[in-house]
């Protein structure tokens, strides 16, 4: 029994929802029953005739009920009011049209921040890291390779200001003195002849007249480093005229006129110059020993 009464309420409940619904349909209807006073019964009246006529017997109490419904909005819907939590729920269930384009730009924006991290930002903060080790292992290379006491000199120059430019912050300049430090014992590890180039259609010899006096000359023979084993070395030189060092492979030795005559002759005679090493550099040795008379100056462009 317990059961049938909970259909028939749920019955009752059913129609009640009905009835709202068609007085919605009928909402001219409602307007004129509703708004004068004493006319509610004609209301119910009129409801009643709309069932019967469709053959659904409806109770006086639930087309009553119907009506109070309808006056209270009970089943009506009220839309919530906006707010941030209801925007909050509109995007999670609309998740699957923002989510994947969100999704993949913050995976792209991981990928991207990860490689800039680690291919940028850390190796160059370990180079940081690393550097005044670095810089005190090459001065102790140098130190241990050669005797020389103008390389000595100026690897101590070198490494003081590296030193004086890590205690001030200065990274820049830190990593030139660790740079020259660097270019410094390539030099002093290299062994080579310097041999005067004889090759068809290269220059083994040019004369320059210097820009403050025009009437004199200064003569260069061209040469090029070679190894024991035969292989042509870029070496660092020093440029006088502009003041400049350039790691080249060849360049332009300062000769007098008489040196330079003999080796235009020697190559004129048979187009081969028989005397071509004017000069050596033995390793641990920062200068170049030249067999021929020679001021030591070199030139790098011509």
């Amino acid at each position: 029994m317990s059961a049938a009464k909970e259909q028939a309420s749920l019955d009752d409940l059913m129609v009640a929802m009905d009835v709202v619904d068609t007085l919605r349909h009928n909402q001219v209807m409602v307007d004129r029953e509703l708004d004068a006073e004493g006319r509610r019964s004609r209301l119910i009246e009129r409801l009643r005739e709309i069932y019967t006529a469709q053959g659904i017997e409806v109770h006086d109490a639930v087309l009553a009920e119907g009506v109070d419904a309808l006056e209270q909005d009970r089943f009506s819907y009220t839309p919530a009011r906006e707010s941030f939590s209801l925007k909050l729920a509109r995007w999670y269930v609309d998740r699957d049209e923002w989510g994947k384009p969100v999704l993949s730009f913050l995976l792209f924006g991981a990928i991207a921040l990860g490689g800039y991290h680690f291919g940028i930002q850390k190796p160059k903060a370990d180079a940081l890291a690393a550097l005044p080790a670095n810089i005190e292992r090459q001065y102790t290379n140098i130190t241990t390779l050669s005797g020389d006491q103008a390389a000595l000199n100026k690897a101590a120059a070198l490494k003081q200001s590296a030193d004086h430019a890590l205690g001030e912050r200065d990274y820049d300049k830190a990593r030139s003195a660790q740079a020259e430090l660097s270019s410094l014992y390539t030099t002093l590890e290299q062994s080579y002849q310097v041999r005067v180039i004889s090759r068809p259609n290269e220059n083994s010899g040019i004369f320059r007249v210097p820009d403050v006096n025009q009437s004199a000359r200064n003569y260069y023979l061209i040469v090029e480093a070679v190894a024991s084993n035969g292989e042509l070395l870029k070496v660092s030189i020093g440029d006088e005229e502009d003041g400049q060092t350039t790691v080249v492979d060849t360049w332009g030795v300062r000769v007098d006129q008489r040196t330079f005559n003999q080796v235009a002759d020697d190559k004129r005679d048979d187009g081969i110059i028989q005397n071509n090493i004017i000069g050596s550099k033995q390793r641990g040795q920062l200068t170049i020993n030249y067999t021929v008379p020679s001021t030591g100056a070199t030139i790098t462009a011509w």
